[in-house]
């Protein structure tokens, strides 16, 4: 259990500490910073699919149901990918942490309305209570957290879809990526043809983290699958924390981004959510092993 944890934490710091590898790269285009994560990560998901020799059995799991999953799933993390490296680079750090603050409570719901579960009374409160925080800062500010609503839904129906879909981790990473490995590499060698394209016309730090969008992306999202492997999930469920709390202090202290009383109010009030959700079920947890 000891590695699991140590998988848990090393995925959560790294996506954590995201902000600050895509702020480097802020002077260069979010699509074309998308087309190199995907392009990359392919590559390089790919290249671990052969030297495991993986290679017949990733393609005899391949039907149109198998694709029509992964081409919806691949589409919802391209947008969640894309905000999120746009959202960074225009100084929206401590929305983006925001949305997956909302995230895990908006996956109870999914839940609820796509498979069925159900939900405990108190469990309704801390949803009811996150809803308010977000209507809060919707009135404060007079539109809505647009950056933390499309990285929640986004992210939160990719669980959905990951949830029922076929494919273990890697070969499901592998073929998301594969299906938008075409799109992106034309994105990219449109961005070079018409002189737009930031590659290998960049100082050699920016070329050298383009290509390791594929290492940065990929290797918390294997460590994460590992380490769901080996821990509960009630011990993932509170682990997952230490990301957006990690990406709030870098906006908050790190980047300056403002944070006024209201976003205080509207924080503090999704923040209380979950620090009731993660209580209750904690309590639900303990009441299930005692009873005989």
């Amino acid at each position: 259990m000891k590695k699991g944890i140590w998988y848990a934490l090393g995925a959560y710091i790294i996506w954590g500490l995201f902000p600050v590898y895509w702020k480097l790269l802020a002077g260069i285009p979010a699509l074309q910073l998308l087309g190199h994560r995907i392009f990359w990560s392919f590559l390089l998901l790919f290249g671990i699919v052969l030297v495991m020799r993986q290679g017949k059995v990733f393609r005899a799991a391949m039907n149109r149901r198998v694709l029509l999953f992964y081409s919806v799933a691949g589409v919802l993390i391209a947008i969640n990918w894309l905000t999120f490296v746009w959202a960074v680079g225009a100084g929206f750090i401590v929305e983006t942490s925001l949305g997956y603050f909302i995230n895990p409570l908006l996956s109870v719901v999914l839940g609820v309305v796509f498979l069925r579960e159900r939900l405990r009374p108190l469990q309704w409160l801390p949803i009811g209570l996150a809803t308010a925080g977000v209507l809060y800062l919707t009135f404060a500010y007079g539109s809505l957290p647009w950056v933390a609503l499309t990285l929640a839904i986004s992210f939160g129906f990719y669980g959905l879809v990951k949830k029922t879909a076929p494919l273990g981790a890697l070969h499901g990473l592998t073929l998301e990526t594969g299906i938008l490995f075409l799109p992106a590499l034309g994105f990219l060698l449109y961005s070079e043809f018409t002189g737009t394209g930031a590659f290998l016309h960049s100082p050699t730090l920016m070329d050298v983290m383009m290509v390791g969008a594929g290492l940065v992306t990929v290797a918390p999202l294997l460590m994460f699958a590992s380490a769901v492997q080996r821990i509960p999930l009630t011990m993932i469920g509170v682990l997952q924390y230490v990301n957006p709390t990690m990406q709030f202090l870098l906006g908050v202290l790190i980047f300056k981004e403002p944070f006024d009383h209201h976003r205080l109010i509207g924080f503090g009030v999704v923040w209380v959510a979950l620090i009731l959700f993660a209580a209750e079920g904690f309590l639900a947890q303990r009441r299930s092993r005692v009873q005989p």
